[in-house]
């Protein structure tokens, strides 16, 4: 691996374990055991290193999160599939989401390229809504599809940072963002199709069971 990947894989390491507020770049350089200077050759700072892991965020999230049109949607390992790509680029990235507004606020150029990808996401999401109506998966009356693509994409968004000011333990573990997903489709219960109402209640079941797997929701 290329000292400049390296030094992006462990800053992500850094970062997602002890806070980006509290790693600087000579405890990355540290942590690889090369001098400041050689990560320096690479990154002007920190928050070079963060646009560049934000650029691999973004990258997962429209590889993985390309609403598929067709038949093919109607199957419930689709669904899984973009939950669970949700679910990755959240936990992967997990550091960008619990410290999101500070991390935004000192970087204009940052925040652009974020609500850029807000957009694509939200725009996914209604296209995704259209498509599960279209396919008989769900009932989404038209007039609300907007306002529950924008309401999946802010609890999606905020979800991290909001568990961890309900809780003194501010580490975010796996079960607090399976925790996420049955949110997610509890969302969208009220609007499951009947032909797929049992397929769509499993898959619940299935995140309900991951979120409990421990009773500390804050357990890694």
């Amino acid at each position: 691996m290329k000292t400049r990947d390296r030094i992006v894989a462990a800053a992500l390491v850094l970062f997602n374990e002890r806070g980006e507020a509290g790693v600087t770049t000579n405890h990355i350089a540290a942590h690889l055991g090369i001098s400041p200077g050689n990560l320096y050759y690479h990154f002007r700072n920190k928050n070079d290193i963060i646009h560049c892991i934000f650029e691999h965020l973004c990258a997962h999230l429209r590889k993985s999160f390309t609403p598929v049109n067709g038949s093919a949607s109607a199957s419930p390992v689709l669904w899984c599939h973009y939950l669970d790509a949700v679910f990755y680029v959240m936990w992967e990235f997990r550091f960008f989401y619990a410290n999101l507004h500070d991390i935004l606020q000192r970087d204009p150029q940052l925040h652009r390229q974020y609500l850029e990808l807000q957009q694509e996401f939200g725009d996914s999401l209604q296209a995704l809504l259209r498509e599960l109506n279209i396919q008989r998966v769900l009932q989404v009356p038209d007039d609300d599809i907007i306002a529950l693509a924008q309401n999946l994409k802010m609890l999606l968004s905020c979800w991290i940072s909001y568990q961890q000011v309900q809780s003194l333990e501010t580490r975010i573990g796996q079960a607090v963002l399976y925790n996420g997903m049955v949110r997610v489709l509890t969302l969208l219960k009220p609007y499951f199709h009947g032909g797929k109402g049992l397929e769509l209640n499993n898959i619940l079941a299935h995140y309900r069971v991951l979120a409990g797997a421990s009773g500390d929701p804050f357990h890694k």
